[in-house]
């Protein structure tokens, strides 16, 4: 079973090369020594992309041949600037998990088998037609007993089978860049496959979902301008999300009569509605894009659908935004590289001086214009230049609000092109920062603090006995974390083992020449002993399989 599955994955690996030979990326493969997955690679032209321009569509185009977890893949790749340039990210923030339906009687198997019940007892109407589909699940309007029409979101049947297959292939292929691709030692590519493989997973179980959206709801309880759809619990199971109906009109598909007016007024309210999910609450829809946004009767009122993505900021990450704030307008620009790192922010140790002059320059470019002179698309690109050419690391709580407020600039752009969301969120940061040093806030935060110093005083005595009798006992221990040896400790392990096999031919060449020289017994076709021949023979062989594997490594 295991060999079968290795092959599958090579034959996929393969299928996967040849599609980036397609799309332009074969000079890639040539170039990191990946072209061996490629049958008859050496046969193929391995063109490459000329116009850097064009290398995010290319990108895209190969992402969305290759399936639908590639596409959330690069979704997902969307939300790093900080190992894609801006162009790229600008590219992928365009992909769309859209697919083909699948059959309406699938759907209606797995509703009746989570909910364990016949859909004629479920829903008096269940429209077979889907009114959305993506590559975890679609969307079909049904109606319950009580008359209470609902969304019920299905999952795909298979889905989280071929999803856990889809993973296990990017492992691999991770497995295989950090062994292969010296370019790219600066991304723990690992790293964000797990970071995928968690965000994906926790789509496939539809109660988190669930959570979201009724956190959310509480939200916008008392708000008549936004609704948030109401999750029916009692018909919602892992794979069944039962949601009420709103009854609207996408962002997406809005009329082009819609005057300049109404335009504005919609995009205002959607800009004012994430600025209260970022600044008031701290929890935030984290794809405001135009297919999850309803327009409801008037431009006023605004409906929120799908709840897969959700950001959150905690009251530290308020706090550490409040003194960022405070700074950036008090003209404290050297206080902003710590600010933004008590924020999560990291810069390698060696850039760190540029990134302070990046941050000042960036600052003065901007320092005395107002608001509507900043065009914020122009901000967001720059910020993701920045953040792309010092290899800077952010938190992915931070990733998720850099592209909830890119795609809300966009959104707004889109509706009206003067549009400028940073003068929607001026107030709400001011709010923010008078919140956190109100007087009630102030001494909320003293009377935690206080209670935390009471603690440690308390505790400060047991801890410095038992430190004091561990020493004098001899039982003190001191661990020392070593970050990275693991990596070294097999490159040199690597080098040790080629080095002895090195020895071995170098040995076997020199034994099985003594042996031709001054051997005399024995037999001897054409003059040679035989013994010699065998060990020139075997010492060849391992000499070219020990070149072959210093070749394929791309270490000669």
């Amino acid at each position: 079973m295991a060999s079968r599955s290795r092959a599958s994955n090579l034959g996929r690996l393969s299928e996967i090369a040849q599609v980036a030979v397609r799309h332009g990326f074969g000079y890639l493969l040539a170039r990191h020594h990946l072209s061996d997955l490629i049958p008859g690679h050496r046969r193929l032209r391995l063109g490459e992309i000329t116009a850097t321009s064009e290398r995010g569509r290319h990108l895209r185009a190969m992402l969305e041949e290759l399936g639908p977890t590639f596409v959330k893949f690069g979704q997902l790749l969307s939300m790093r600037p900080d190992i894609l340039p801006p162009d790229v990210i600008a590219e992928l923030r365009g992909l769309q998990d859209d697919v083909r339906p699948f059959a309406s009687s699938d759907a209606q198997r797995v509703i009746q088998q989570d909910l364990d019940q016949s859909l004629e007892r479920l829903f008096l109407e269940f429209d077979e037609t889907p009114i959305a589909a993506a590559s975890i699940g679609q969307v079909h309007r049904a109606v319950l007993p009580n008359g209470h029409v609902v969304a019920v979101k299905v999952q795909r049947p298979g889905a989280p089978e071929q999803i856990e297959a889809d993973l296990a292939l990017l492992y691999q292929l991770a497995r295989i860049i950090k062994e292969r691709v010296r370019a790219l030692d600066f991304v723990d590519v690992r790293a964000i496959v797990d970071e995928f493989s968690r965000s994906i997973r926790r789509e496939l179980d539809y109660h988190q979902e669930g959570r979201n959206a009724d956190k959310l709801r509480r939200q916008f309880a008392a708000n008549p301008h936004v609704r948030v759809p109401h999750v029916y619990w009692t018909y919602t199971r892992a794979h069944v999300l039962t949601l009420e109906f709103l009854e609207g009109t996408k962002l997406a598909d809005l009329d082009e009569q819609l005057s300049s007016d109404d335009r504005r007024r919609l995009a205002t309210r959607v800009a004012k509605t994430w600025m209260e999910m970022i600044f008031k609450h701290g929890v935030f829809h984290g794809d405001p894009h135009p297919a999850n946004v309803f327009v409801l009767g008037s431009p006023d009122e605004i409906g929120l659908v799908d709840f897969g993505l959700v950001g959150r900021l905690s009251d530290e990450d308020m706090g550490g935004l409040t003194r960022l704030f405070i700074d950036a307008a008090t003209e404290n620009v050297d206080a902003l590289p710590q600010r933004l790192y008590d924020l999560g922010v990291r810069c390698p140790p060696d850039r760190e001086q540029e990134f302070a002059l990046e941050l000042h320059e960036g600052y003065y470019r901007y320092h005395g214009a107002s608001l509507a002179e900043i065009d914020p698309l122009q901000v967001i690109r720059e910020t993701f230049s920045m953040i792309y050419s010092l290899n800077l690391r952010l938190p992915t709580r931070f990733l998720i609000l850099d592209k909830a407020l890119a795609t809300l600039a966009a959104v707004g752009v889109e509706l009206t092109p003067d549009f400028n969301v940073f003068e929607i969120a001026k107030p709400y940061a001011r709010d923010l920062v008078r919140d956190r040093f109100s007087p009630e806030r102030v001494l909320r935060r003293a009377r935690r603090d206080g209670v935390e110093l009471v603690r440690v005083g308390r505790e400060l005595p047991t801890l410095l006995h038992g430190v004091m009798s561990q020493t004098r006992e001899g039982r003190l221990e001191i661990g020392f974390v070593h970050k990275g040896l693991e990596d070294a400790i097999h490159q040199v392990s690597v080098a040790f083992n080629r080095l002895v096999m090195a020895l071995i031919v170098v040995g076997g060449l020199i034994g099985s020449s003594l042996i031709g020289i001054f051997a005399h017994g024995g037999p001897k076709p054409l003059g040679v002993n035989v013994i010699s021949v065998a060990g020139f023979l075997l010492s060849g062989v391992l000499g070219v399989w020990l070149l072959w594997g210093v070749i394929r490594s791309g270490r000669l």
